[in-house]
């Protein structure tokens, strides 16, 4: 048996909003739309995350303590103007982009449409 991939899926309060968030701002592709729509799979080109609109008024674990979304990019540069990016697109911005003090991580943080935490990082040699 082999694992050919994986994906990680989230809830989400509004399908069509996250879909155009991570499409538009992101610039991630769909890779499948299940259960008429209420599930969305999203490729980066490196791996797979997904939301699902459950409709059941689950609680989404957002916040300081939410799980992070990151995504790598490929340099330094490539973070900036990510960044710059999803300002323009309208998004919450964390943290602007920076060496990290402890992990030796360019990066930068916002919030999706949900309250998720996102990050565009480029991760550096030590």
């Amino acid at each position: 048996m082999a694992i050919e991939s994986s994906v990680i899926f989230f809830p989400c309060g509004d399908i069509a909003r996250t879909r155009d968030f991570y499409e538009r701002v992101c610039g991630l592709r769909v890779g499948q739309v299940q259960g008429g729509g209420q599930s969305l799979i999203l490729d980066s080109g490196y791996g797979y995350i997904g939301f699902v609109q459950y409709g059941d008024g689950r609680p989404m674990p957002t916040g300081e303590y939410s799980p992070c979304i990151s995504f790598n990019c490929r340099d330094e540069a490539d973070v900036d103007a990510r960044y710059a990016d999803v300002l323009a697109a309208g998004a919450e911005p964390i943290a602007a982009p920076a060496r990290h003090p402890v992990f030796p991580v360019y990066s930068c943080f916002f919030r999706d449409p949900d309250g998720y935490k996102v990050e565009f990082q480029k991760i550096l040699s030590e």
